[in-house]
């Protein structure tokens, strides 16, 4: 069974445009992402899922760098450009996972793959954030190739088109078993996610502080500190509302 991790990436994020390829540590933050992805044990390939736009050909150009495939589809029609993803990687398990998440742990993506893989005959997909216990930012969902094939049918909808797994979660979730990784403990109210310059501000600031552009850091060791050193979590705390909107 062939397991791919599919993060999807543009430069033309519509809250901090550009935001996958600014500068973390003196490599760009896809890089990094890449980088800390590559450290899952459950997976067999990662693929960069970016648009056909003359603005991602820099998107390519970083995936090419880090040694990754990668595919290009339609910008808007995001679950579409999955689906052609996958079968362009031959994947039986897609693994899902956003360009945002510089600080994404490659335990807990391995969690939610384990997850799946336990509960085959009885799971369509599993992640952690159907209840989420984890900081925004360690977003992994994960599901079997059929299961997006069949999203790819029947999720005809806008909302369904471009945020992927928003049929199953939001529109008829009665049709997919679903599964929930959770943590022991709640860490939910922290905020690891780039959408906004005071995210990336932060997010810069953990890597310098630790290191994390040199050495592989992993979830608690990042947590112990933030919970430690609760200024660092002050950075972006005002943007929680507005995100949201």
């Amino acid at each position: 069974m062939k397991r791919v991790i599919i993060i999807q990436a543009r430069m033309t994020s519509t809250r901090l445009p550009g935001k996958v390829l600014m500068d973390l540590a003196g490599r760009p933050m896809l890089a990094q992402q890449l980088r800390r992805l590559a450290g899952c044990k459950q997976i067999d390939e990662i693929v960069v899922a970016t648009t056909t736009n003359a603005t991602d050909d820099s998107v390519v150009a970083a995936a090419r760098q880090a040694g990754v495939r990668w595919f290009r589809g339609d910008e808007r029609d995001v679950l579409g450009r999955y689906v052609g993803a996958a079968r362009d990687a031959n994947a039986d398990m897609v693994i899902r996972v956003t360009a945002d998440c510089p600080l994404i742990d490659a335990g807990e993506a391995d969690r939610v793959v384990e997850a799946l893989v336990a509960q085959r005959d009885r799971c369509d997909y599993a992640s952690n954030i159907v209840r989420r216990t984890l900081p925004r930012g360690l977003d992994t969902e994960g599901m079997y190739a059929d299961t997006l094939e069949r999203l790819g049918r029947v999720g005809q909808s806008p909302p369904a088109r471009e945020h992927v797994t928003y049929f199953i979660l939001n529109e008829r979730p009665d049709l997919f078993i679903i599964g929930s990784v959770t943590d022991m403990e709640d860490n939910s109210d922290l905020r690891w996610t780039v959408d906004f310059p005071e995210d990336l501000e932060m997010v810069r600031r953990l890597y310098e502080e630790l290191g994390i552009g040199e050495r592989t850091v992993g979830y608690r060791e990042i947590l112990t500190y933030v919970r430690a050193n609760p200024a660092v979590a002050a950075i972006n705390a005002s943007v929680r509302h507005r995100s949201s909107a």
